[in-house]
Parts: C-alpha cells; sequence; structure tokens
C-alpha cells in the first residue's frame, strides 16, 4: 500500500471507528437477537464516543490534505467532526425513549445514525466537488429511510417521499452546476478552481455561466440548510418523521451543510487579502450579494410562516428554516469574524433546539399530541418541563442571559463590523417576530388553563438527566464563553492549497 496513504489512514481514525462501529451494530443486531436492543445501542453509543475521543487529539495536528486531495484536516473539519459526532450522540441517547420509535427495530436505525454521520463528517471535510457530492448523497440517502423508518405510519412515509424528490431535485443541480464549474475552470479541486477564478481566465466572458454554475450548486447546500427557495420539503418532512430524526435533522445534517457551503465559497470562491482573516470574492462573480439576498428572505419567510403554525412540530420547522437565515448572515461576511460567528451559533444552536424537541419528546409520550393547545396548563402537569421547554425557548429567541442571545450577537456584531448595519437590522427585526410564536407557546403553558390538571407527567430518571444534558449548557454557556470563543477562534481556519 501506498505509504501516503498509510500516513492519511493516521488522521482519519474518526472515520474509520465509525465505520468499524456500523458494521459492529449490524453483526450484533444479527448475531444477538434476544440482546440485541441493549447490544447495538450500546455498540453506537461506544462508536460514537469513541469517534469523539479520536477527534480531540486532532485539533493540533497540521493543515493538510488527504487522499489525494480530496479530504482536507484542518481545523474547521475538526470543528465540525466533533461537533456532528456530539450532536448524533445525543441524538441516540434520546431515540429509546421516544414512543414514535418503541414498536421499531432500533438496531437498524442505530446502524443509520452511523451511516448518516460517517458522511456528514466526509462532507465537512471535502475539497474536492465530486467527493462534496458523493458524501452529500450518502448522508442524504441515509436521512431519507430514518425520515420512513417507522413503516407503518403513513405521514413519516409521506415524509419520507417528499423528501427523496425534493433531494433528488436539489442535489441534480449541484451536481450539474459542478459540471459548469468544471468546465469554466478544469478541476473539481477546491483551491485549484480559487487560482483559475483569481487569474481572470475563467471568469472573463463567461460571468453569467459562473453565476448559474454558483447558484445551482447553492441548491444543493441550500437544500440541506433548509434555506430558501430550497425549503419547500422542511415542514412536512420535519412534521412527518418521527421526532427524535426530526430534532437530528434541525442541527446535525444543517451544520454539516454550513461546513462545506463556507469551504466552498470561503476556498472555492474567495481570495484573502493582506489580512489572512479577511477575504474577497474572486473574479467577476461577487457571490456575498447572492448569499446576503438568500439569508434576508430565509429568516423572514422562516418567521413569518412559523406565526400561523398550531403544530409544535411544525412550527419548530419554520424557526429552523429562520435560524438557517442568521447563519448565513454570518456566512455572508466574507471575514474571521463571520466564519466564528456561525460556529458560536452552531454550538448554541445544538443544546437550545434539541432540548425543545426533547421536551416535545417526552410531551407525545403522554399526550400522544404535537398541537400547541394541547401544552395548555402543562406547569400543572410537568412544571420541570414547563421551566425547561420556557428556557429553550427563550433562548431561541435570543433572549440574555441564554445561550442563544450569544449566538446572535457573534453574526448580528460580525455583519455591523462589516459595514453590514442595515443587515444586521433586518436580522434583529426577524428576531422580535419570532419572539411572537415562542411566546405562543409559552403563554399556553403557564398563562391558559389545561383540562388535565391532574394528569401529571412523569419522567424516568434518563429523560430527566437527557434534559438536565441539554438544558445546563443553555443557561450555564455564558460561564465557559472565553473558552467557546478561542475554541471557534481557532477553529475558522480552513485548507486552502
Amino acid at each position: 500500500m501506498n505509504p501516503e496513504i498509510l500516513q492519511d489512514l493516521e488522521s482519519f481514525f474518526p472515520e474509520i471507528v465509525l465505520t468499524l462501529a456500523l458494521l459492529a451494530v449490524v453483526l450484533a443486531d444479527i448475531a444477538l437477537p434476544k440482546l440485541r436492543t441493549r447490544a447495538t445501542f450500546l455498540v453506537a453509543a461506544v462508536g460514537l464516543l469513541a469517534a469523539l475521543c479520536f477527534t480531540i487529539p486532532l485539533f493540533g495536528a497540521p493543515e493538510k490534505a488527504l487522499f489525494y486531495n480530496m479530504v482536507a484536516l484542518d481545523r474547521l473539519a475538526v470543528f465540525f467532526k466533533g461537533f456532528l459526532v456530539l450532536a448524533s450522540f445525543l441524538v441516540l441517547l434520546a431515540a429509546p425513549g421516544s414512543k414514535e420509535l418503541s414498536g421499531s427495530h432500533l438496531g437498524e436505525f442505530y446502524a443509520l445514525l452511523l451511516g448518516v454521520t460517517l458522511g456528514m463528517l466526509l462532507l465537512a471535510s471535502s475539497v474536492d466537488m465530486l467527493m462534496l457530492y458523493l458524501s452529500l448523497e450518502m448522508v442524504s440517502l441515509t436521512s431519507y429511510i430514518m425520515v420512513g423508518y417507522v413503516r407503518h405510519d403513513r405521514q413519516s412515509n409521506e415524509a419520507s417521499l417528499k423528501y427523496i424528490l425534493f433531494g433528488a431535485v436539489s442535489t441534480g443541480s449541484m451536481l450539474y452546476g459542478i459540471t459548469l464549474l468544471f468546465g469554466l475552470t478544469g478541476s473539481t479541486k477546491m483551491p485549484a478552481i480559487r487560482e483559475a477564478l483569481s487569474s481572470g481566465g475563467a471568469s472573463g466572458g463567461n460571468g453569467m455561466t459562473l453565476l448559474v454554475a454558483t447558484a445551482l450548486i447553492l441548491a444543493g447546500f441550500g437544500f440541506k440548510t433548509a434555506a430558501v427557495p430550497f425549503h419547500f420539503w422542511c415542514p412536512d418532512v420535519y412534521t412527518g418523521a418521527p421526532t427524535p430524526v426530526t430534532a437530528f435533522l434541525s442541527v446535525a445534517p444543517k451544520a454539516a451543510g454550513f461546513a462545506t457551503l463556507i469551504r466552498f465559497f470561503f476556498s472555492g470562491l474567495s481570495d484573502t487579502t493582506t489580512s489572512a482573516s479577511q477575504w474577497s470574492a474572486s473574479g467577476a462573480l461577487n457571490w456575498t450579494s447572492l448569499v446576503i439576498a438568500v439569508s434576508i428572505i430565509t429568516m423572514t419567510l422562516g418567521n413569518i410562516a412559523a406565526l400561523r403554525q398550531d403544530n409544535l412540530k411544525r412550527l419548530l420547522a419554520y424557526s429552523s428554516i429562520a435560524h438557517a437565515g442568521y447563519m448565513l448572515m454570518g456566512a455572508a461576511v466574507l471575514s474571521r469574524e463571520g466564519v466564528q460567528s456561525v460556529l458560536i451559533y452552531l454550538i448554541t444552536y445544538l443544546f437550545m433546539n434539541l432540548g425543545a424537541f426533547l421536551v416535545v419528546i417526552e410531551i407525545f409520550n403522554q399526550t400522544n399530541s404535537f398541537n400547541v393547545n394541547d401544552y395548555r396548563g402543562l406547569y400543572r402537569r410537568s412544571p420541570f418541563l414547563t421551566i425547561a421547554m420556557t428556557i429553550f425557548l427563550l433562548s431561541l429567541m435570543g433572549i440574555p442571559p441564554f445561550a442563544g442571545f450569544f449566538g446572535k450577537l457573534f453574526v448580528f456584531a460580525a455583519a455591523v463590523n462589516h459595514n453590514l448595519a442595515w443587515f444586521a437590522v433586518i436580522g434583529a427585526l426577524n428576531s422580535v417576530i419570532g419572539v411572537y410564536y415562542y411566546a405562543r407557546v409559552i403563554k399556553a403553558m403557564i398563562i391558559e388553563g389545561g383540562g388535565e390538571e391532574g394528569a401529571g407527567i412523569k419522567l424516568t430518571r434518563k429523560s430527566q438527566a437527557l434534559v438536565w444534558i441539554m438544558l445546563l449548557p443553555t443557561v450555564g454557556m455564558m460561564l465557559f464563553w472565553d473558552r467557546i470563543q478561542a475554541l471557534t477562534g481557532r477553529s475558522w481556519k480552513f485548507f486552502v492549497g
């Protein structure tokens, strides 16, 4: 075997561990029929924890490209590897407690979760457009199956079908955009694409073709991040999918989409200026205007559409679209601050959004309903869940001192410091709109009376522990803010060839 490949494998341990864990889950599911429920869960949990442990030492590894410049090992890739593995592990802990999945065979579910996690790690570190596309397809195909995992649920099956159809169109458009970009630049490697555009030969006289190629590639990124106008799948899929899958889709694949979006636009379509932490668009295409427009439309449509939703999963789906708009604000700012603000936002979003969905899972287990009206008087039935949900929703609003406030603060500050104060004002106004629909849920839980005052909601110790795991970072993240800033301040650097 090529010695270079062996050296590259030494930096590829998280992906190798996930691959072995996936195979071990399948074998345990087949070979241990009487113990398959516990055995598959333990194998999956150990695999994810081991992958996380192998990721941590990579923060100090030198920046380089692996496997013939197909994937990169850099600070940005390592950050997202740790983030994505942690998100998958938290969803793994929540899945067995879901009533929606109680009648399903979970061994296959855990294998799919490991498979999609492996795909996301490859997606976040891809520096070749074909590798990026293959990784995106791996993430998408496993996600389609997870959405329709409850076979006897017609709504889940319908959601999976819609997800497949929209995914096929979006990723097909992306592939066509990659072919156009290859025709213009003669390469699928992001550093080579940047060099071709910077020289002027690829962009001169071909500005419209470059714009079309970029817009088509943006369709693939928009599909994964649920950005408008590629968001149509999101409300129906989030509503029909099992809630643990909905929680997973709202955080992990979205984060992987942002990782590859940042890498493509910053590493492929931008040049560093005199300052290593500042970029400018390569060639004749001012793609930042395109991303700014998508960001504004995304956050506005997501917030306005959420105003009239009575189904809490659908409400959180439109909320997820709005939050994608806020994160695109940071991606549109061509500076270190912009990238860092996206990373900070993702960290805060991980805990507050997964926490909200975890409360939704627990309440559905008791009420068989996702309707906001069935949350009336929840404080009488479960004060703990009411307080927890209120904190998660206040954080999603961006109310201090909760974690969500700091996420929005950094995104808005990055826009202001880049002479885009008007952009930050639009984001702030959208946050005000978001307060209304989040406050509706809080009002139903605390102020409005319910008809089931005597029916208390009992939580297992495991469920209580999971809620606390989400709750503590949401409330106390400001105590560790210096470390978070230091982590994200180091993680914005990525391989540029």
